[in-house]
C-alpha cells in the first residue's frame, strides 16, 4: 500500500543536473511515486540567483539559504548537485545531524574528504548515496558496492572523462591538432570555458579514488592518485599508436598489488590496442573494465555526463534512498576493512613507448640499449629512421617489456644525458594487452 504522506526533497543547485532533476520529478510523480511507495515532494530548491527564471519549478520553492533548508528538520532527502568542497560539505554533514538522507553527485568532496561524509552519515543513521559522482548515467558505483560485494576486484581500467575523450577521439579519427579538437569539444559543449579540471586529469583522478576505494575495501584520497592530463599529447603520438595498432585514450586505472599487499590508482595517457573494447569507445562516452575474480571481466559503457544522464543516476539513488526510508533502514555504507596502503606510481609494472630524437651515426642504438639494460628494463621493438632534411638526426622509437615504473622513469632520465640523444619527443605507456 502506498503511504499518502509525501517525501520531502530539497535540492541543493539548481543548475544543469539540478533543473533536470526537478523536471524529472515532476513529470515523472506518479511512476516514482509507484516505484517507491509513497510520493515524492520537491520541498525546496536552495540556489545562488534567484531571480533567475527557473520552468517548471514553483518560485515559492527558491531559496538562496541551503543552511536553513537542510536544518528545517522535515526534508527526508537532500540532493546536492551543487559541487565543491565547501559549503557542500557542512551541507551535507548538516543534512544528516538533522534527519535527512543524501544523494551527491560531488565527486571533488568525496575525492578529497568522502571519509568525513560517511562517518557523519553512518553517526546519525542516514544513507550517502552517489551513483552520479562517477560516469554519469553509467550504473557502477552501485554495481560495485553491492553486486560485487561478494567478490574479489582486482583491477578497475576506464574511460571515466568525456571531454578528453572526445578530443584523442577527434585527433585520432579526422587528424585535428590538440587546439582545434579542443576548441571544437568546447563549442559543442563538451569542455568548460576553464578546461583544465578536464584536460589535466584532475576529474578523472577524482572518479578514479572514488572507484578504488569503493573496489578495494580501502580509502583512497585524491592525493593518492598519480595524475597525468592530455595536454602533452600530439599528432605524432597518435601517428605513432596507429603503426603499433593503437589508439591513444586518458585511462584511470585502478589496481591491486599481485601480492594483494596494497593497491595503486593512476590517471594517464596510455596506447591501448585497437582489439581492446576500450579502443572503439567514440566521442564524449565513457567505458570501464572491472575485472573479478569470480565474475571475470565487466564492461560498462555509456553517456558519462550531461544534464540528463547525470539526473538519472541521481533518480535511481533518489528512488533507492526514499525506499530505504520508508522501510526504516539504511543501505551500503563505508567499507574500509581492508585499511590497505596505496602505493606509488614507481611501483606499477606496466610498458613505456618512447620516441627520441638521436644522432643519425653508428653505435647510437648500442648506447641507448646499454642504458635500458643498466636499469634493468627489457627492450620489445625498436624502430629507427633517418629524418629526410639530411640534418644529421633519427628519429628512434623503443617499445619496452613491462616493468617497474620508477625503473622505466630512471631509463629516461639517463637517456636524457647521453650526448648522442638530441630530445627526448615523447613518453607514453603502453596498457591494455
Amino acid at each position: 500500500m502506498m503511504r499518502t504522506r509525501p517525501l520531502k526533497v530539497a535540492l541543493l543547485g539548481c543548475g544543469v543536473v539540478g533543473s533536470e532533476v526537478a523536471r524529472i520529478m515532476t513529470t515523472h510523480a506518479e511512476d516514482l511515486a509507484a516505484r517507491i511507495g509513497a510520493p515524492v515532494e520537491l520541498a525546496g530548491v536552495a540556489v545562488r540567483r534567484p531571480s533567475k527564471v527557473r520552468a517548471g519549478i514553483d518560485p515559492a520553492l527558491i531559496t538562496t539559504d541551503a543552511m536553513a533548508l537542510v536544518k528545517r528538520g522535515d526534508i527526508d532527502v537532500v540532493v546536492e548537485v551543487i559541487g565543491g568542497i565547501e559549503p557542500a560539505r557542512t551541507l551535507i554533514t548538516t543534512a544528516f545531524e538533522h534527519g535527512a538522507s543524501v544523494v551527491s553527485a560531488n565527486k571533488a568532496l568525496l575525492a578529497e574528504d568522502g571519509t568525513t561524509l560517511y562517518e557523519a552519515a553512518e553517526r546519525h543513521g542516514r544513507d550517502l548515496y552517489f551513483e552520479a559522482a562517477v560516469a554519469g548515467a553509467i550504473p557502477l558505483v552501485r554495481p560495485l558496492r553491492e553486486s560485487l560485494a561478494g567478490d574479489k576486484v582486482n583491477r578497475v581500467l576506464g574511460i571515466v572523462n568525456g571531454t578528453t575523450n572526445f578530443i584523442l577521439d577527434r585527433m585520432d579519427t579526422a587528424g585535428s591538432g590538440y587546439s582545434e579538437a579542443l576548441d571544437e569539444a568546447t563549442a559543442l559543449g563538451y569542455a568548460e570555458a576553464d578546461p583544465t579540471a578536464d584536460v589535466e586529469g584532475f576529474d578523472a583522478a577524482a572518479k578514479a579514488a572514488i572507484l578504488a576505494g569503493i573496489a578495494f575495501h580501502t580509502r583512497v584520497r585524491l592525493d593518492d592518485v598519480h595524475r597525468e592530463g592530455i595536454t602533452e599529447v600530439t599528432s605524432a603520438d597518435l601517428a605513432s599508436a596507429q603503426k603499433m595498432g593503437c589508439t591513444v585514450k586518458l585511462l584511470a586505472i585502478c589496481e591491486r598489488a599481485a601480492d594483494g599487499l596494497s593497491v595503486t590508482a593512476r590517471v594517464h595517457p596510455a596506447m591501448i590496442p585497437l582489439s581492446h573494447p576500450l579502443a572503439s569507445v567514440r566521442e564524449a562516452y565513457n567505458a570501464v573494465f572491472v575485472e573479478a575474480e569470480a565474475a571475470g571481466r565487466l564492461m560498462f559503457y555509456g553517456p558519462g555526463a550531461g544534464g540528463a544522464p547525470t539526473a538519472s543516476a541521481v533518480l535511481g539513488d533518489l528512488v533507492a534512498v526514499c525506499r530505504n526510508k520508508l522501510a526504516d533502514a539504511t543501505g551500503p555504507g563505508e567499507s574500509a576493512y581492508t585499511q590497505l596502503p596505496v602505493g606509488a606510481m614507481g611501483e606499477v609494472v606496466t610498458r613505456y613507448h618512447i620516441s627520441l630524437d638521436v644522432a643519425d651515426k653508428p653505435g647510437v642504438l648500442a648506447q641507448v640499449a646499454t642504458v635500458f639494460a643498466e636499469h634493468g628494463v627489457s627492450i620489445d621493438t625498436v624502430r629507427q629512421k633517418g629524418r629526410q632534411d639530411g640534418d644529421g638526426e633519427a628519429a628512434l622509437v623503443v617499445v619496452t617489456h613491462r616493468a617497474p615504473d620508477a625503473a622505466l622513469s630512471g631509463t629516461v632520465e639517463a637517456l636524457r644525458k647521453l650526448d648522442t640523444v638530441r630530445g627526448v619527443a615523447s613518453i607514453m605507456r603502453v596498457e591494455g594487452e
